[in-house]
């Protein structure tokens, strides 16, 4: 946000006179800060269906999270994935250290959406500030990973089961994306959810812990 300063009759010496003066000094002063601690305007957004990790950390339903729990929304990382973008073992923190909560697998004890086979879903974003858009992708873990483990790109299918182009368009607030699960899994599974910014080199990432 930008703010516009009056400026006030100066004295030769360059002081801005009277109580006036004192008043737009302090104003001044005020509004400065406001810019310095104002955030910028970036998309920001995460899954809630199947439910993420940085969305059950907000919620409360897991504890020792760390500063997810106050913005699920800032899993950002670089985009290009599965070529490029976060580190393998910190996919589900989009690469931030500080989020690094995410990528604990907790021995596999992170509460997991049921689903189905094959099953018609409605996979859900929400956005606190939507973006310019190329499209959302959904990966799922192979059968045999390691629940027990960070997520790699090893540990999932090479290819998305579901792709939605944008184009450039920006998303609803909150968006839905009809599909289906994944067929002929069975048990533990992670889906890995990325929204990839169009005009920005950024992507947002969202793990979503399910249970076939």
């Amino acid at each position: 946000m930008r703010h516009t300063l009056i400026s006030r009759p100066r004295t030769p010496g360059g002081l801005r006179t009277g109580r006036t003066g004192s008043t737009a000094l302090a104003l001044g002063l005020v509004l400065g800060a406001t810019v310095l601690v104002a955030p910028a305007a970036e998309g920001h957004g995460y899954t809630d269906l199947p439910i993420s990790r940085q969305k059950l950390c907000q919620n409360r339903t897991v504890s020792d999270c760390g500063p997810i729990q106050w913005e699920p929304q800032s899993v950002e990382g670089f985009k290009g994935f599965p070529a490029a973008g976060p580190a393998d073992g910190r996919i589900c923190a989009g690469g931030h250290s500080e989020f690094a909560q995410l990528d604990d697998p907790r021995g596999g004890a992170w509460p997991a959406t049921p689903v189905t086979n094959g099953q018609s879903y409605n996979f859900r974003w929400q956005f606190t500030a939507n973006h310019s858009t190329t499209d959302f992708r959904y990966y799922i873990t192979k059968n045999g990973w390691d629940s027990g483990k960070p997520l790699t790109r090893a540990a999932l299918e090479p290819a998305p089961f579901l792709s939605v182009a944008y184009n450039g368009a920006r998303p609803a607030m909150t968006t839905v994306h009809q599909g289906r699960m994944p067929s002929g899994k069975t048990g533990r599974h992670m889906i890995l959810s990325v929204w990839t910014v169009n005009d920005t080199p950024m992507a947002f990432y969202a793990c979503s812990d399910v249970v076939f």
